[in-house]
C-alpha cells in the first residue's frame, strides 16, 4: 500500500512537473511572439523614422541656404547702411568744424573788442573797487568792534557775578566752619562734665 501510494504521488508529481512545463513552454511561446511583433513594430517605426529624419535633413539643409541668404541680404544692407552713416557723420563733422570756426573767430573778435574796453575802464573799476572794499572793511570793523565791546560787557557781567557767588560760598564756608567747631567744642565740654560726675560720684 505505502509503495503504492509512493508510486501515485511519483505518478501525480510527474503529471504536475509535466503541466508546469506545457503552461511554461506555452507562456515561453507567447511571451517570444510578443518580442518578434514589439521587434518588428519597432523595425517599422525605425524605417519611419529614417524617413522623416532624411525629410528633416532636406528640410534643415533647405532652412540653412534661406537663413544664408538672408543673412548675406543683412549683411548687404548693413554695409550699405554703414556706408550712408559714414556719409553722414562726415557731413556732421564738416558742418560741426565750420561752427566751431566761426564761434573761434567770433570769440577772438570778442576779446579784442573786451580788452579795448577794459584798458579804458579800468582805471574807474580800480577806484570804484577800491572806495567799495575800504566802506565794506570799515562797516565790518564796526560791527566786529561792537560785537566785542558787547562780549566784553557780558563776561564782565558774569565775572562779577562769579565773584559775588565765590564770596558768599566763602562766608558760608566759614560760617559753618565756626558752626562745626563750636559744635564740637559743646561735645567735648559735655563729655568733661560727663567725667566730672563720674569721678565725683566715686
Amino acid at each position: 500500500n505505502v509503495l503504492d501510494e509512493l508510486n501515485k504521488w511519483k505518478l501525480s508529481l510527474i503529471e504536475h512537473h509535466k503541466l508546469q512545463m506545457r503552461q511554461e513552454k506555452e507562456k515561453h511561446a507567447t511571451h517570444v511572439r510578443q518580442l518578434s511583433n514589439e521587434m518588428e513594430n519597432l523595425k517599422e517605426l525605425l524605417r519611419t523614422y529614417e524617413i522623416s529624419i532624411g525629410r528633416k535633413d532636406e528640410v534643415v539643409i533647405t532652412n540653412l541656404t534661406q537663413a544664408l541668404d538672408r543673412q548675406k541680404e543683412r549683411i548687404e544692407l548693413m554695409r550699405r547702411l554703414t556706408f550712408w552713416r559714414i556719409q553722414h557723420v562726415k557731413a556732421k563733422q564738416e558742418e560741426y568744424a565750420n561752427r566751431i570756426a566761426d564761434r573761434q573767430f567770433r570769440t577772438t573778435l570778442m576779446k579784442k573788442v573786451w580788452a579795448a574796453w577794459r584798458s579804458l575802464s579800468e582805471e574807474k573799476w580800480k577806484e570804484k573797487v577800491a572806495k567799495a572794499c575800504q566802506l565794506r572793511a570799515e562797516n565790518v570793523c564796526v560791527q566786529l568792534t561792537n560785537d566785542y565791546e558787547a562780549k566784553i560787557a557780558e563776561l564782565t557781567a558774569t565775572l562779577e557775578e562769579t565773584e559775588a557767588q565765590i564770596l558768599r560760598l566763602r562766608s558760608e564756608r566759614e560760617h559753618n566752619e565756626d558752626t562745626m567747631k563750636k559744635a564740637f567744642m559743646r561735645g567735648v565740654c559735655a563729655l568733661n562734665l560727663e567725667a566730672m560726675t563720674m569721678f565725683q560720684g566715686k
